[in-house]
């Protein structure tokens, strides 16, 4: 798995009264895909999530940067599960949670963001853009070349910089721009991983958090968390202020069997 570092980590993790189980969907419980819309859960990590969800003192959560409609459709998630969508702006923490509404400015600037991003898309053949409750998202994954998808999200920023420059003069509200693989996700909510991670501590009461992602967005959720009493685990290559880290999806079964088995 993992190394004795991560054991112990997670031994000791395990034993305290409640805990909350965090997890980034894409690259964590699946594995990347092409088309979002044919991502489904490694059966076994599905199974160690349901085991885990049933056990008490134990709360489960996906924190995800699709947006919810997507997040429930292909995880589906056991019911007790708590969900975070796009990275924290939308969330279901019970059945009776509102959705997300946005004002008149954010419908607008959302709008114009649309506006600014589709035209970029249409140049770079097999590119997009994705439409999610508060963001507008180009994908440029499936683009051709290395060189195109840089070429893409480059002229994306330039038109957006003077998009930016609207806002405050007219009845746009300001927009964030983010990065993640092979995308650039323009919001008009401002929310990250690590907000998202506060809320679900927050609304649990859980003593210590563990929280698995792959993608730069998951960087936010691992610098909120505490070494001393927290697990953070970055899942496959990259630069990151996790504690510890993982090959990849299919290693998430094993730490998630691993908290199970040594619940008190």
């Amino acid at each position: 798995m993992t190394g004795p570092g991560l054991a112990t980590a997670l031994h000791e993790f395990a034993a305290r009264e409640s805990i909350l189980v965090a997890l980034d969907f894409d690259g964590v419980m699946a594995e990347l895909v092409d088309r979002a819309e044919n991502a489904r859960p490694l059966p076994a990590n599905a199974t160690a999530l349901a085991a885990l969800a049933g056990l008490p003192g134990v709360h489960t959560a996906l924190v995800s940067g699709r947006a919810l409609d997507s997040l429930l459709a292909v995880a589906s998630p056991p019911e007790p599960t708590l969900l975070i969508g796009s990275h924290g702006a939308e969330r279901r923490l019970g059945p009776e949670a509102p959705p997300l509404e946005l004002d008149e400015e954010q419908t607008r600037a959302l709008a114009a963001v649309g506006q600014v991003l589709e035209p970029v898309a249409a140049r770079y053949p097999d590119s997009w853009v994705e439409s999610k409750p508060a963001a507008r998202v180009l994908q440029v994954r499936l683009a051709r070349s290395d060189e195109a998808r840089r070429r893409a999200v480059t002229e994306a920023e330039e038109a957006l910089s003077e998009l930016a420059g609207q806002t405050g003069r007219s009845e746009l509200a300001p927009f964030f721009i983010g990065h993640g693989k092979n995308v650039l996700e323009v919001a008009v909510v401002r929310a990250d991983k690590g907000q998202g991670l506060d809320l679900l501590r927050s609304a649990t009461g859980a003593d210590a958090v563990l929280f698995a992602g792959d993608d730069v967005t998951d960087e936010t959720g691992f610098a909120r968390l505490d070494p001393a009493r927290d697990v953070s685990i970055k899942v496959g290559p990259g630069e990151t202020g996790a504690q510890f880290r993982i090959e990849g999806p299919a290693d998430v079964a094993t730490v998630l069997e691993a908290v199970r088995s040594w619940r008190p």
